[in-house]
């Protein structure tokens, strides 16, 4: 019997060894790809570690090949578990090879120029927001973008990046998805009282309505883990052909509409919602039509899962400038150079606390209060004005919008230790400074 429990316990944990190798596998091979073939980092060796693939330890025991001709990448754990993103013009890198064949995005212009009147006062903020003074906690600022009543006051990037270098916003890119979906509420495609959403969901998930999505309280059991490699989270984006599919699939664990939780998954069923409402014709273009191509956004690359169905939760690279853009349509209540892009009053409904999250922290899609490790709860915090809403990111993506200072602040990073950027004295450092 003890042998047997003993091979048993062999058998689980080689299973278990084999499902982490492989997620590691794509998160490498993922990360990697984009940042050769999207963001186009130079990866000299001596700078390795200012690439997300190889600032975690652990990765860098991942071997990876580059394939530069035909844009792809692989990687495995002691040729084990084998992983490859490949990249698609347009439509950036994507796991288990190239979606399938649909239409490529119009080209792109350049994206038009925004009014530079740098301020010399900013100065001693940008360097203090650049500076690496403790080894043990590195900030690794990539870039900062900040506008004030639409001109850009204040710019700066690090050895590497430029005002031309796309930068993933992880989490940043679920605000982007609901201004996407407010589009198509403008459009009356959708509404926000909508239920029955997805036709697998003919059990108690047909009572979620669309506005429980946009909110996170849609009741759907999520693991939001990322430390650990097996939660819902990692299996989705990096073990998964089909990240929709994957958290549509997940049950209930409480009644619709009653509780709130961040959940990536929820984003990503969104994202499979707007494909629906599109049609497929539509879908791949959508994203640059609606929002990218009149916002002036021509850096954004918006990636796909191999199901061809854009990972929102997490995936959108763009420049520094493209991401304050899509923070200045947000100062401007949804308005662009006098054209209305998002519904009237769909600014004020993603501001708009959300009654079940704690401390009215979550709007729909917009983060109303900064988060501990932000300093959300330091002295700074209560410095920045109530009607401030962030779009946040993993490794310290930041996009902050006050509408009554029309002020955007972006901050892309590679904050391994999240506690290394304090984004709440940063903000209070502008606002005391910048004119009123």
């Amino acid at each position: 019997m003890t042998t047997l429990l003993a091979l048993a316990a062999a058998a689980w944990a080689l299973s278990r060894l084999r499902r982490i190798a492989a997620v590691g596998a794509s998160y490498k091979a993922k990360a990697l790809a984009s940042a050769l073939f999207v963001s186009r980092l130079d990866l000299d060796p001596e700078r390795a570690d200012e690439v997300s693939a190889e600032a975690y330890a652990i990765l860098r025991l991942f071997r990876a090949r580059v394939d530069r001709a035909n844009q792809s990448v692989s990687a495995s754990f002691l040729g084990l578990q084998r992983r490859t993103a490949s990249v698609r013009s347009g439509f950036g890198a994507t796991l288990a090879g190239a979606p399938r064949p649909q239409e490529e995005p119009a080209p792109r212009s350049p994206s038009p120029e925004l009014l530079v009147q740098p301020l010399a006062c900013l100065t001693p903020l940008l360097d203090a927001a650049f500076a690496d003074n403790d080894p043990r906690r590195l900030r690794r600022t990539r870039a900062i973008v900040v506008l004030s009543g639409g001109k850009v006051v204040a710019e700066r990037y690090a050895p590497g990046i430029t005002a031309q270098t796309p930068l993933n916003g992880w989490s940043m890119t679920k605000s982007v998805m609901g201004a996407l979906i407010g589009t198509i509420v403008g459009q009356k495609r959708l509404s926000l009282g909508d239920r029955g959403l997805l036709p697998q969901w003919s059990d108690g998930r047909a009572e979620i309505a669309l506005e429980d999505l946009l909110r996170m309280r849609s009741g759907l059991r999520f693991s939001e883990v990322y430390s650990n490699p097996l939660s819902d989270v990692t299996r989705m984006l990096f073990d998964s052909t089909d990240a929709a599919g994957f958290a549509a699939s997940r049950p209930l664990a409480a009644p619709p509409g009653t509780v709130w939780q961040y959940s990536s998954g929820t984003t990503n069923i969104l994202s499979l919602i707007a494909r629906r409402a599109v049609g497929e014709t539509e879908y791949p273009a959508w994203p640059r039509r609606a929002l990218f191509d009149p916002l002036g956004m021509s850096s954004a690359v918006f990636e796909r899962d191999a199901a061809g169905t854009f990972v929102a939760s997490s995936f959108l690279f763009a420049t520094a400038r493209d991401w304050a853009r899509f923070g200045q349509l947000h100062v401007e209540d949804g308005i662009h150079e006098g054209r209305r892009l998002l519904p009237e009053g769909w600014v004020r409904f993603g501001a708009a606390p959300t009654p079940q999250a704690p401390q009215a922290r979550y709007g729909a899609h917009w983060w109303l209060k900064l988060s501990p490790e932000l300093g959300g709860q330091t002295p700074a915090a209560a410095r920045v004005p109530a009607d401030a809403f962030h779009a946040l990111g993993h490794e310290g993506q930041c996009l902050t919008v006050i509408p009554s200072r029309r002020l955007v602040v972006v901050r892309l990073g590679l904050s391994i230790d999240i506690t290394a950027w304090d984004h709440a004295s940063f903000l209070a450092g502008l606002l005391d400074t910048l004119p009123v």
